[in-house]
């Protein structure tokens, strides 16, 4: 395959936005309103954060502002894996929550099972298939990180987690998937489900607006002013004054000064490429449809859409020196060419398939990987942000968190320690860009020498720091 080639008419734009089934925005908020509660954002977290607020109270009156349209952001152009995991990944929440793993566990399966049936509830069609994960090594460290990973989980452990963890030999994986640089997996059944990320969002949408949330696109919000009483959420066009108030606007600059020390803007990119033929799946096997992702610092993540194309994405994560956030970086050729040439080296194969999208976005980092939580303004404003790019299931997580939190009840989640504790913040700029782009070259080197990592990494690994998407 020739990169330059596969990607010659490829469009630049998110392959999922671009769809007949994209809904016409709903209108602006024009002029001033009340609600008791005033969501902002409408990605995930708080299209997740209305819908269940209107089934705690079907009675309670609940604005949703969204500053351009539904889903149109990291809601919108994911991957689509819908993962169980609250802690991006069992050997994360294993180091950092060891006393609560099994609980957490049990509410990730918990929220995961609540999604389908929330999908099923409200007739909401996001192609949602319960596939599982496939993780795979492609070289030989990668195959031993990953038998040590399987060795942390007894039988019993297993048992006790629900997992149903399928561990695969080279022969297996490639019955499985038939890539020629599969050297050993093993397959997650039960703790990931594909989809199509944005017609989830349009779903949600519709979900809310059928329970009487009032949805308004297209108004960004310049600033909270708080009376002491309500807080005020003002946009170019209105104002939406409410007595409680929840934040879900992920890494974009934040109506909460303090969250700007937690979260860093990473960017990561995908291709898609055109269906496949009968004749091409049959050379790549994937019958049972799961998820993919290999063992690689600098991992790549792919999946099967519905009708048969290939979604490949990952492995650069870039940080743009100052933690800028612009609309020119949802394009970079270097690493779509990067991409499509590891794409041919996966599947040799499929040499003669071609890319029709090409798309990248800002995903919302922070220094444990998974989401952090708290509230502000005298317990009236909640958030949940720092998802690092496993934010499709655990935002309805989440969302139900930070309703808890605006209760004031004392629940099962917000007795958890992942709950109740802050991660580490990134060092303020210009000394945050240096320590980013020096981890991003310390991770690149350890992929090309066998894993080892360097002084720099061991040091963050034993404060609980890192990088990812």
């Amino acid at each position: 395959m020739d990169p330059l080639k596969a990607l010659a008419d490829a469009e630049r734009k998110p392959y999922w936005l671009d769809s007949p089934a994209r809904p016409e925005p709903r209108p602006r908020l024009l002029g001033d309103t009340g609600a008791d509660l005033v969501v902002v954002g409408g990605g995930f977290t708080g299209l997740w954060t209305a819908l269940l607020a209107k089934e705690r109270d079907p009675d309670q009156d609940v604005v949703l502002l969204e500053g351009r349209r539904i889903g149109w952001a990291a809601s919108g152009r994911n991957g689509g894996f819908c993962m169980a995991t609250l802690t991006h990944g069992l050997p994360n929440g294993l180091e950092r929550w060891p006393d609560e793993i099994d609980r957490l566990e049990r509410l990730g399966v918990a929220n995961l099972d609540e999604i389908e049936r929330t999908l099923e509830r409200y007739g909401i069609d996001c192609s949602f298939e319960r596939t599982g994960e496939l993780n795979v090594a492609t070289e030989p460290w990668q195959l031993d990180a990953l038998n040590e990973h399987l060795d942390l989980f007894s039988e019993d452990l297993i048992s006790e987690l629900g997992l149903d963890y399928v561990p695969l030999d080279q022969e297996q994986v490639r019955a499985e998937v038939n890539s020629p640089t599969y050297l050993g997996g093993f397959w997650d059944r039960g703790g990931c489900a594909m989809l199509d990320p944005a017609r989830l969002a349009w779903g949600l949408r519709e979900a809310c607006v059928s329970l009487g949330v009032r949805v308004y696109e297209r108004s960004p919000v310049r600033s909270l002013v708080d009376d002491g009483v309500t807080i005020s959420v003002r946009t170019p066009h209105g104002v939406a004054t409410g007595r409680r108030v929840a934040l879900g606007t992920g890494v974009f600059p934040p109506l909460l000064r303090r969250l700007k020390h937690f979260v860093v803007p990473v960017y990561d990119y995908a291709l898609m490429t055109e269906p496949l033929t009968e004749a091409q799946l049959a050379e790549v096997g994937w019958r049972n449809r799961q998820g993919v992702g290999d063992g690689a610092n600098q991992f790549h993540y792919y999946r099967l859409t519905d009708d048969n194309r290939v979604l490949w994405g990952g492995y650069d994560a870039v940080y743009y020196n100052g933690g800028l956030v612009k609309p020119e970086y949802d394009q970079r050729d270097e690493t779509f060419v990067k991409l499509a040439g590891h794409f041919a080296t996966t599947f040799p194969q499929l040499e003669d398939v071609r890319f029709t999208h090409r798309w990248g976005g800002v995903i919302d980092t922070c220094s444990r990987f998974s989401a952090f939580y708290g509230q502000a303004h005298a317990g009236r404003l909640a958030y949940a942000v720092g998802y690092t790019g496993m934010g499709v299931g655990a935002t309805r997580f989440g969302a139900n968190v930070m309703l808890d939190l605006l209760s004031g009840e004392r629940t099962e989640r917000t007795e958890l320690r992942m709950v109740r504790e802050k991660p580490i913040p990134f060092p303020p700029e210009p000394v945050r860009s240096g320590v980013i782009q020096f981890t991003r070259w310390s991770i690149a080197q350890a992929d090309q020498h066998e894993g080892r990592r360097n002084l720099w990494l061991r040091a963050l690994d034993r404060m609980g720091l890192g990088f990812d998407s």
